[in-house]
C-alpha cells in the first residue's frame, strides 16, 4: 500500500509540471499534425494516379510513420520527472528543492526511484494510447476508402505495441540518465538530438556495427516498418527490444544507486 501511494503520489506531481503537459501534447499534436500532413500528400497522390511515387498507401502507414516523434514527449516526461526534484523553489517559497520534501515523504530512496519509475511509464503508455488512435482517426477521416489496407489488424496491435514500448524506454533512459545527472539539460540536449535532429548512433553505424548494440538503433525496428524504408542490418525487433529494455533497466539501477548513495 505504501508503495501505491508512492506512485501516486509522484504521478500526481509529475503531471503538475507545466513541462511535462508539453511534452504530452507535443507527442499528441505533433504526431497527429504529421499524420495530417502525410495523409494530405496521400490524397492528392491518390487522386492523381501518383500513389507509386510513395510506396504502398494505407491509412495505417500513414498515421503510423509519425510515431517515431513521440519520443520526444517521452523522454521530456523522463527527464522531468528527475530534474524537477532539484530545480529551486522561487525565493517566496524559501528557494528550497523539492527532493527534500520528497525524501520526507517518501522514506526510503529506491522506493521514489521505483514509485518515478512506474509513474513515467504509466504516463507514456498512457500518451500513446491517446497518440496512435488520434493519428488513426485523422487518417481514416483524409483518405476514407481511396487508401487499400495493407496492414492487417494482428499486425497493426503488434506495431502499436512496439512503438509504445519504444516511447516507454526511451523514458526510462532518460529518467535512469537525469537520475545521475541531476540537471535536465544535458539529457534533453542529447535524446532530443539524437532522436530528431542529428542521430549520433545512426553516424556510428558508419563506423561500426557495434552501434546497432546502442539503445536507440537496437529497438528501432519496434516500429516494424518496411526493410525498404529504414537502415539496413541491425537486430531484429524482439533481439533489440530487449537490447534496448537492457540498457533502460541498467540506466534505471545506475540512477537508482547513485541516487541512493549522493547526498540530496
Amino acid at each position: 500500500m505504501r508503495f501505491l501511494r508512492a506512485t501516486a503520489a509522484e504521478t500526481g506531481k509529475i503531471l503538475t509540471l507545466p513541462g511535462v503537459w508539453a511534452g504530452i501534447i507535443a507527442s499528441v499534436l505533433g504526431t497527429v499534425a504529421i499524420t495530417v500532413l502525410n495523409a494530405m500528400q496521400a490524397a492528392s497522390a491518390l487522386d492523381e494516379g501518383e500513389a507509386d511515387i510513395f510506396g504502398p498507401i494505407s491509412v495505417f502507414e500513414t498515421a503510423f510513420a509519425a510515431a517515431p516523434l513521440g519520443t520526444i514527449g517521452a523522454i521530456v516526461v523522463g527527464v522531468l520527472a528527475v530534474s524537477s526534484e532539484y530545480a529551486p523553489n522561487s525565493p517566496d517559497a524559501g528557494g528550497s528543492r523539492q527532493i527534500a520534501s520528497t525524501l520526507v515523504a517518501i522514506p526510503g530512496r529506491i522506493r521514489i526511484v521505483l514509485a518515478k519509475t512506474t509513474a513515467v511509464v504509466a504516463i507514456t503508455i498512457l500518451t500513446a494510447f491517446v497518440a496512435f488512435p488520434s493519428c488513426l482517426a485523422v487518417a481514416q477521416l483524409l483518405l476514407g476508402d481511396r487508401a487499400p489496407e495493407s496492414v492487417d489488424g494482428e499486425q497493426a496491435l503488434w506495431r502499436l505495441a512496439g512503438a509504445t514500448i519504444y516511447w516507454t524506454l526511451t523514458a526510462l533512459l532518460a529518467l535512469g540518465i537525469t537520475l545521475i545527472t541531476r540537471s535536465a539539460a544535458l539529457p534533453l540536449i542529447i535524446l532530443i538530438l539524437n532522436s530528431s535532429v542529428v542521430s549520433i548512433s545512426l553516424l556510428l553505424t558508419k563506423v561500426t556495427s557495434l552501434a546497432h548494440w546502442l539503445p536507440d538503433m537496437a529497438g528501432r525496428n519496434l516500429f516494424g516498418f518496411d526493410a525498404e524504408l529504414v537502415l539496413p542490418g541491425g537486430l531484429d525487433a524482439v533481439t533489440g527490444g530487449l537490447v534496448m529494455a537492457a540498457w533502460a533497466a541498467a540506466s534505471v539501477v545506475a540512477g537508482a544507486i547513485v541516487f541512493a548513495r549522493r547526498d540530496a
